[in-house]
């Protein structure tokens, strides 16, 4: 348990501080696993054998499948055609373009991770607000927001929310019904507070910049090959339970029928746009942290929680809720999500209703990576295309600094998470219902 213990804290404080020494988070976890694996060996409490055993390959295979159908729709020109057309559609009204952008963000982060939505978005908010010659940063900040409040709705939205559903045997169906209420009050109050937050930049006048009523897709057989794929994959989510499927299984032939829908596309290039280091990131993270289960060093940790959670579930869900946010708002929402889990599952072992805890988890970790510039990956590529900008355009007030993110960004997770307070007591009786068995 010491061992374990001491390599875990060793990973997620090289991870946590890769902003210090410049190594990037991956490095870290593949040298966690790795000392995971050597300790466990010796010790006599794990091995090569359960670190294989450890790995959850529905969320790394469904991840994987996701990032490649994106990587065949970047080149298409559709995402560029669909962000002029809603330039278009504003009429120069500010505050209806960054409702249509935000809208777009979060309908898009219902099916893919945050940072594929930003960026596929970030580039067209910059050309967009150049051609209205507006600030992009509420823009920018909208997109990040709502990326990230969005990617809460779905099983599929977010990487912890793979991981939450896949360890509890939540479906497609039920993480929608149970969340999907919630994203969307909290989507709501996000652009509420944008529009507060923002009210001189966003009613500034109308712009009189002209858009082409019709932009043309590069590759318009690619882009709605993708479409279908899309949409069929969408609809094997929405039955995979009745079907005994895993989501992965969804998400894979929803890829297969692209890549026979588009003959043409190019798998290697395709490929070069998958985050690998993202897929390996998680198979390290998933070895790491079955080591420290097997060790019982969790279950030693879950003993000093399990009773408030039995003394009061409800305080102990807002309390889980608020200490997640909190806690990725200034780490990493992935390493906690997994350090989380096993906690939880030894909960349940000793016949405690962890069923709330399981949202409470989701909404926290979710909503938190709001909170700073760095609560989210998707936050910090926002932040660097911002400062990016403001150098070639030697205009400071371009930056997304720091101090804009914590005037502007942080009373917008504050906001929400009072919003999905108030959901979880005033339906705490809901979402405390037992998950169904599978």
């Amino acid at each position: 348990m010491l061992v374990s213990g001491i390599i875990l804290a060793a990973t997620f404080i090289g991870i946590f501080t890769e902003k210090f020494h410049n190594l990037d988070r991956v490095r870290f976890a593949m040298a966690g696993a790795g000392a995971m694996i050597v300790a466990g060996q010796i010790l006599g409490f794990y091995g090569p054998v359960e670190a294989l055993e450890a790995i959850d390959w529905n969320v790394v295979f469904l991840l994987g499948c996701m990032m490649s159908v994106v990587a065949i729709m970047l080149p298409t020109g559709g995402f560029d055609a669909l962000a002029f057309r809603m330039a278009r559609w504003s009429r120069g009204r500010l505050y209806m373009l960054l409702v249509l952008i935000g809208s777009a963000v979060t309908g898009l982060s219902l099916l893919l991770d945050n940072v594929t939505t930003v960026v596929i978005f970030a580039p067209l908010i910059i050309l967009i607000t150049q051609a209205l010659e507006v600030s992009p940063v509420p823009y920018l900040l909208a997109a990040a927001l709502l990326s990230d409040t969005g990617g809460v709705a779905t099983l599929v939205g977010d990487p912890p929310n793979l991981m939450i559903g896949s360890a509890a045997g939540i479906d497609f169906n039920t993480f929608v019904l149970h969340m999907g209420g919630v994203v969307v009050l909290c989507w709501l109050a996000t652009l509420l507070i944008l529009r507060v937050m923002f009210t001189k930049e966003l009613t500034a006048g109308h712009s009189d910049a002209e858009f082409p009523e019709h932009y043309k897709v590069a590759d318009p057989r690619t882009w709605h090959a993708a479409l279908i794929s899309l949409g069929f994959t969408c609809v094997l989510f929405l039955v995979h339970g009745a079907l005994d499927w895993e989501p992965w299984v969804a998400a894979a032939a929803g890829f297969t029928l692209l890549v026979f829908l588009a003959p043409r596309v190019k798998l290697d290039a395709a490929y070069e746009r998958v985050e690998i280091a993202l897929l390996i990131f998680f198979i390290s993270l998933f070895v790491l942290i079955g080591g420290v289960e097997q060790s019982h060093f969790l279950e030693y940790v879950g003993q000093f929680i399990e009773p408030l959670v039995q003394q009061d579930l409800m305080v102990s869900t807002i309390i889980l809720m608020w200490a997640a946010a909190l806690l990725s708002a200034m780490i990493d929402n992935i390493p906690f999500t997994a350090a989380m889990i096993p906690i939880i599952h030894g909960m349940e072992l000793q016949g405690i209703n962890v069923t709330p805890l399981w949202w409470g988890l989701a909404v926290g970790v979710g909503m938190g990576g709001n909170g700073t510039h760095v609560g989210s990956t998707a936050n910090v590529y926002i932040v660097t295309v911002s400062e990016r900008l403001a150098r070639d355009k030697n205009d400071p007030s371009l930056a997304i600094t720091p101090g804009v993110w914590f005037r502007k960004g942080t009373p917008a997770m504050l906001l929400t998470l009072v919003v999905a307070t108030l959901v979880f007591v005033l339906f705490f009786e809901f979402f405390s219902a037992p998950l169904a068995a599978g």
